[in-house]
């Protein structure tokens, strides 16, 4: 046994190494004091200096840090292949350092995403800090937050650019460079928001993002917030801002989206705030379909042609993603993450935006 460990010595030093830092993660993650200390001393100050490097240019670098793991994961298995027909009798030997060095490998990126992204489900989350509760929704709450969703969307959606059939048309350039100023007036609510905002990028590989149902990514590694700019424009504004919320440090999806509604409602801008309150309604007005279809068709039949629509144009969109082998796969992984990391609702939990919504906007109306 000692002769085989030391044979692979370096592998198997970097294999413990690995299994060292995940253990002392998942044994102090419950900690949410440690956890705290260390995002706000280390690795949000980390995140933020990786993208204060990424953000020099306008290429996604996170685009590109995929694509040459693609190209070395790719070489990294025709080479150990070559290399495993060549040993002859050392074939067993060498086909286990293959798989253990791609095993480490693989184990690094996790740990890397475990301390630079993971311990941010296990901090303070926006809840903690502004003492608004997602609490249980009453239908008649419900049905008051959605009707004024619906009034407020119907005032701006006049308000924005479109085009020649009635749809959503601010160009998405100008979208993105209004972006550092989005959460400008929320801060001054909440002033543990405060944060100088970089901005977004737009991804090269939009389309790929469409089939597997992303409509933007935080990359923790470089510190960038992504955007698919090939998906329908009229949510493309809240879905920066959504972005936004994560470079805070928010992990939860479900409290980004309700930072997204806010931010994007309050910051002054009409193609910000017209895609505001439409991602409110689609969420509220899903939640109210569950529970009273007819009040619901009422209420979708009152609303502007213009946001009736943006809404046939959305659907139509993601139609020609829903239900494949690749979306079903994403989702379910996707799904699989966000409850390793305690979110025991999984991909259901961005239903729980409308609770926050409701506790936010029933008081209002």
């Amino acid at each position: 046994m000692k002769a085989f460990f030391l044979k692979h010595r370096k592998l198997h030093i970097w294999l413990l190494a690995d299994l060292c830092l995940l253990a002392a993660f998942w044994l102090c993650r419950g900690n949410r004091a440690w956890m705290n200390a260390l995002a706000d001393h280390f690795t949000g100050p980390l995140r933020q200096a990786l993208g204060r490097l990424c953000y020099r240019t306008e290429i996604s670098v996170m685009e590109v840090l995929y694509v040459l793991a693609v190209l070395l994961g790719t070489a990294y298995v025709v080479w150990s292949i070559a290399a495993v027909v060549k040993a002859k009798g050392r074939r067993g030997h060498r086909a286990y350092s293959a798989v253990l060095g791609a095993a480490c490998a693989g184990l690094s990126v996790y740990a890397g995403f475990c301390l630079l992204w993971g311990v941010n489900f296990w901090t303070d989350s926006f809840q903690d800090k502004s003492g608004i509760r997602a609490q249980p929704v009453a239908q008649e709450d419900l049905l008051d937050v959605t009707v004024y969703f619906a009034q407020r969307l119907s005032q701006a959606a006049d308000q924005v650019e479109r085009d020649e059939n009635g749809v959503f048309a601010v160009p998405r350039t100008e979208i993105l460079e209004k972006s550092p100023a989005v959460y400008d007036e929320l801060e001054k609510q909440f002033p543990f928001l405060e944060f100088d905002d970089p901005g977004v990028k737009a991804m090269y590989f939009s389309r790929l993002m469409s089939v597997i149902d992303f409509t933007g990514f935080y990359c923790p590694y470089t510190g960038e917030s992504n955007v698919n700019v090939d998906s329908p424009a009229c949510l493309l504004p809240s879905t920066v801002a959504h972005e936004l919320a994560h470079q805070r440090g928010f992990a939860s999806e479900q409290e980004c989206n309700f930072l997204a509604v806010l931010a994007s409602t309050t910051c002054g801008d009409p193609a910000y705030a017209y895609a505001g309150w439409l991602m409110g309604y689609i969420h509220l007005g899903n939640a109210l379909y569950s529970v009273d279809s007819e009040t619901y068709w009422a209420i979708r039949n009152a609303l502007p042609d213009t946001v009736k629509a943006d809404l046939a144009a959305n659907n139509a969109y993601w139609d020609q993603f829903r239900d494949t082998i690749v979306q079903k796969a994403s989702t379910t992984v996707y799904d699989g993450i966000l409850k390793a990391y305690g979110d025991e609702r999984g991909i259901q939990s961005y239903g729980t935006v409308v609770d926050l919504l409701v506790a936010y906007y029933d008081p209002i109306t």
